[in-house]
Order: C-alpha cells, then structure tokens, then sequence
C-alpha cells in the first residue's frame, strides 16, 4: 500500500487566501497568515487554537503544525535524472565512471528526452514542497541543444518552480575542446548561473585557469557563480583557495557557491586552521550533498574509509553559509533518489554527527533559509509581510519532531495558489489485550 500520496495539482485548482493556527519558525504561539493577489498582507499572532468556522472554508487550518517559506533544493542535474543504467550501470560507484557513463548517454540525448525527464524529477520536486532549484546543465556539448531544452523547462515549469540553470562544463573548460567557446555561449543563451569543475580539469594549472576564466565570465555579465570544488577524496585538490580567494578580491562572496568541496574531509587540520581564515574573509556559500558524496567518495579506501564529505559542522559554526542538496535522482552517478530533500537532511544531520540538541533545533535552516542565501534569493523569499505567498505546511510542529517522525510537506501554495496537498495514511490497530499506548512509546 502506498502510505504517502502526493498530488501536485493542476495551477490553481483552488484559491485559499489565509492559513490558521500555525506555528512559524523564531516564534512563540499560534499565528494566522493572510495573502491576496499572491503576496502575504498580514500576520497576525492568535491567543489560541481557532475553530474551523463557515468563514475559514477558504483557507487551510494547520492544526498547531509548522508552515515555512518553500523547501530549497540549491544543487541538482536534472539534465541526467532518470538515466540511471542507460546504457550501462555505474559499476564502480566513482565519480568518474558516472561521468564515462553519463558520456555514453549524453550521445543519445534529445530535447524531448531531456524536457520529459525534467518535468518529471520537477514535480516529483513540487511534491515535496521545493519550489527553488539550482539545475546544473551539461553544456560540454557542441550546439548546446540541452541547455536550450533546459531553457524553455525553466519557463514552462514556473507554475510548480523557480528555477536557475548553471551552465556546467560537466567535462572540464580547459580540457574540453572550445570549452571556453561553450561557456561564453551558455551565459549568452540565458544561462543564470556560471560553473567549473577545477578538479576534473588535466592539470593544476588548467583547473586555476579556469577558475580564473570562469569568474571572470560571471563578473562581466552579472552572473551567480557555482562550482564544483574539489569533489575528490584526494587531500592535495587545493582549488577551494583559489576560488575563496578569487570571491575575497572581487567582493562577490553572496554570489558565489562551492559545491562539495568533499576534499576538505580529506586536509588535516593545520591547513584547514589557515583555508578557513580565507573562506571567512570571501565569505562564499557551500553546498554538501551528503547522500551522493556517502555513495561516491571512499572508493579507493578500504579501511580506515573516508565518509567523504566537506567539513559542514565546522563551516557552520565558522559562521559559513552552507546547506544540504539531493545533487542526483537516478543517475549514473547515484542510483536513488525520489526528490524529497528532508531525506537527504535527515542523512546529512547523521552522517555529519549533528544530532546534538541545538543543531535538532534549527535542523530546517540546511533545507531552507541557507540554501535561499545560497541561491541569493534575498526578500523574494521567507515569510513576512508584503513577500511572496510561497508556503509551505509540514507534518509536524517543530524541526525536532519532524526529523524525528520523518515527517513530510503536506501542502504548498505558490503565489497564493494551493500546488499540493499530500495525504498520510492512517495505521488501524485489531483489537487486542495490550492497547498500543501500552506498546509503544
């Protein structure tokens, strides 16, 4: 039996313009939340439970359970979700036999195969209240017809997503043949966000000088910057310090992400004590997407074996923005995956040993606020008066509850529009002498 059924619904299937008794993150008591033409108008803390009167049959009762801002998911590819075993599995579990087998595919890609698989790993995405995705786009291909694909998803799946496409030298800048050429075109097209890959690059100096080449490409045509960084187990793929100190010179540190940086597992302490004086100074985001970094690093260990994962407790409390993210969904270089990003947080808080009671507490900041800020989404995001009507109501009345049952996004409305509602099955006990008070706890 299938206990948890998503609906993402048609647009505007129905038009709620408030919720009642819901809890909001920071803040003490019951509120109601009131929105038209899309924008929230007013916020109004209550002095208690409301009952569900004939006036609430427009609006949605939260029961006393949390309601957020949209779920963030700041760093997929949806370009290969939905490829995994086409034509071949990825036997090794490396990072670089996906990308030989993501090679073999991209040759038989089309622009209806690419748009159909986006529109389905996009709203298997909606059905787990995200509404803000960051899609790194392969554009190491002549003609550039994927991106182009990914283009027009971005405007036909506006009613479910906001969505931001990264233009991705999936195979180097440097060591792929006119990657440059590529590059400067993807961000022509429409491109929101530049890339890299250094660490894939043949050589050091190839991987510096793209860094190089690609901040300065985002720099002139006002670009975002996300790179994949030191995505290795090896402790000497250093280039993290030469983007964190490309961001310090020019000042973009709200615009620039490193993704993974799974290398830094992999330093010993005495350079990180000195990298983590730069990383404060350029002040750039991070993102770890420890599903697939658990799956893909460590390979070449046998034991002791790595976790292979960036250093996400330290860069928290070095006051770093960094945030969780799904990165792949059925892929050559993750087989899993179905588009909800509070699994990938609950994984994320045990692999990186931050069960402890004050990381529980504020556990949704990684899937939430910190992937916003990654993103650099500024007041088009969060719940506050005379900002979008972008929300979203989960299962549970706290992030520590929520972790704790493995709760789930039960509706969200975007621009005011009921999107998805999700209904949890119910679990019938026979009658028997124990009661299940008894039984459980």
């Amino acid at each position: 039996m299938n206990a948890i059924a998503p609906n993402v619904l048609a647009p505007n299937p129905l038009a709620p313009n408030h919720i009642i008794n819901a809890r909001l993150r920071g803040r003490s008591g019951l509120f109601s939340l009131h929105w038209n033409d899309g924008v929230i108008r007013a916020i109004a803390p209550q002095d208690g439970p409301i009952a569900v009167t004939a006036q609430h049959t427009d609006g949605l009762d939260a029961e006393g359970k949390l309601v957020i801002p949209p779920l963030v998911e700041p760093h997929i590819h949806l370009d290969a979700t939905l490829t995994a075993g086409e034509p071949n599995w990825n036997l090794s579990g490396t990072l670089f036999e996906g990308i030989e087998r993501w090679a073999e595919r991209k040759a038989r890609v089309t622009r209806d195969d690419t748009k159909s698989r986006a529109h389905r790993t996009i709203r298997m995405l909606a059905a787990n209240g995200i509404q803000h995705v960051r899609t790194h786009v392969d554009v190491t291909e002549p003609g550039l017809g994927t991106l182009q694909a990914m283009l027009e998803v971005r405007d036909e799946a506006r009613e479910l997503v906001d969505l931001q496409i990264v233009a991705f030298p999936q195979e180097g800048i440097e060591s792929f043949a006119n990657g440059r050429a590529l590059m400067r075109e993807a961000v022509e097209m429409g491109a929101d966000v530049v890339g890299g890959i250094p660490h894939f690059e043949n050589t050091r100096d190839q991987g510096v000088s793209s860094l190089h080449f690609l901040m300065e490409l985002a720099e002139r045509h006002d670009r975002l910057v996300d790179v994949h960084c030191d995505e290795t187990d090896d402790p000497h793929s250093r280039f993290l310090e030469v983007l964190a100190e490309l961001t310090r010179v020019k000042d973009m540190g709200a615009r620039v992400t490193a993704s993974h940086t799974t290398a830094m597992g992999s330093y010993d302490n005495a350079y990180c004590f000195k990298l983590f004086r730069l990383l404060k100074q350029a002040g750039l985001s991070f993102v770890s997407c420890p599903t697939e970094s658990i799956h893909l690093q460590g390979r070449f260990d046998s034991y002791p074996k790595r976790r292979g994962l960036t250093r996400v407790p330290e860069l928290d409390r070095a006051g770093l923005n960094v945030c969780f993210a799904q990165d792949s969904i059925v892929d050559p270089w993750y087989p899993l995956g179905n588009g909800n990003i509070l699994r990938i947080l609950d994984a994320g808080l045990h692999i990186c040993h931050m069960l402890g009671h004050e990381d529980l507490q504020r556990a949704l900041d990684f899937v939430t606020d910190h992937g916003a800020r990654a993103m650099a989404l500024g007041e088009g995001y969060g719940i506050e008066v005379g900002r979008p009507a972008n929300l979203v109501l989960l299962s549970a009345a706290s992030d520590y509850e929520l972790l704790r049952t493995q709760g789930h996004a039960l509706a969200s409305i975007r621009h005011g529009r009921l999107i998805m509602r999700r209904s949890l099955s119910e679990v019938s006990w026979a009658e028997t002498s124990t009661q299940p008070s008894q039984a459980c706890s």
